[in-house]
């Protein structure tokens, strides 16, 4: 049974492939009251230098991320590192599991692996199955394009609804056969004031373009296909390996920076598309 529901999870991966206390010193200036301006005044001066130095941080990741050439990890980290300091200082973008900043939809402008690894899904998956991930994702990793393209990959995150969906675009041979691997999870709890607990409940190809060249029979196929009920396959194979949490360390307006608890030290970076969730496709 053990192996039976093993060699369905692989199939399901090998489907998606195929189908704080704001500090008025800023380090490096002194800072002195000239005669007839008020100590409120240079209060209001410091904390505008030192929002000002955020953003600066958040363009230089921003402008790092989306560049033509893939950037280091190391060189990710320090930007990364850069900005949630920058943060830290002013109090901005912590807390991001008790308030509703989180809420949105999000595109990932970085991942530390294979795009793919930015779904819940991936993290379940690993694990469940430590031993044997590895070996697996080093099989489909190592297919270039245009064999495979991967990309974009999309969040839709309501905390409200309490709901989580991923989507990642997988093209095969040419871009002759897409789809949208789309995992779906419910967020059942916070974890500490950075953290999400989420519990994966199905994984599904849709909008596969090898259906819609089947017309209106591929479309019913397409629309009305069950998905895979991965989070049940997940918990059979190893109780609690359907559940996650994603720790996110940075949180506004426009950026989000998030990571699989299970490996902290490697972010994923997230620029908004939307705020709310009043015009999501889940």
């Amino acid at each position: 049974m053990g192996k039976q529901i093993n060699l369905s999870l692989i199939g399901i991966f090998l489907l998606s492939f195929s189908i704080p206390v704001l500090s008025f010193v800023a380090i490096g200036r002194k800072l002195s009251v000239p005669s007839g301006l008020a100590s409120s005044d240079v209060v209001d001066n410091d904390k505008k230098y030192m929002q000002d130095k955020l953003e600066q941080a958040k363009s230089n990741l921003l402008r790092l991320c989306s560049g033509e050439s893939t950037p280091s990890s190391e060189v990710v980290k320090k930007q990364v590192q850069d900005l949630e300091q920058e943060a830290e200082q002013i109090g901005v973008g912590q807390c991001a599991s008790l308030n509703g900043v989180l809420s949105g939809e999000w595109e990932l402008v970085y991942s530390p692996e294979d795009i793919t690894r930015s779904s819940p899904f991936f993290w379940a998956f690993q694990k469940a199955f430590p031993e044997n991930s590895d070996q697996i994702f080093a099989i489909t990793d190592v297919i270039p394009a245009p064999v495979k393209d991967v990309g974009p990959a999309i969040q839709y995150i309501d905390l409200d609804a309490k709901t989580f969906v991923s989507r990642v675009k997988v093209a095969t041979l040419g871009g002759l056969a897409t789809s949208l691997m789309t995992t779906r999870a419910t967020i059942i709890g916070e974890e500490g004031f950075d953290g999400l607990r989420l519990k994966i409940l199905s994984t599904k190809p849709e909008d596969s373009t090898v259906l819609q060249r089947l017309g209106p029979f591929g479309k019913l196929i397409n629309e009305n296909s069950p998905p895979f009920p991965s989070g049940e396959a997940l918990e059979r194979a190893v109780p609690g390996s359907s559940e996650v949490i994603m720790k996110t360390t940075f949180c506004d307006e426009s950026i989000r920076i998030s990571r699989n608890a299970d490996q902290p030290e490697e972010p994923f970076v997230w620029k908004r598309l939307a705020f709310g969730s009043d015009n999501f496709e889940v």
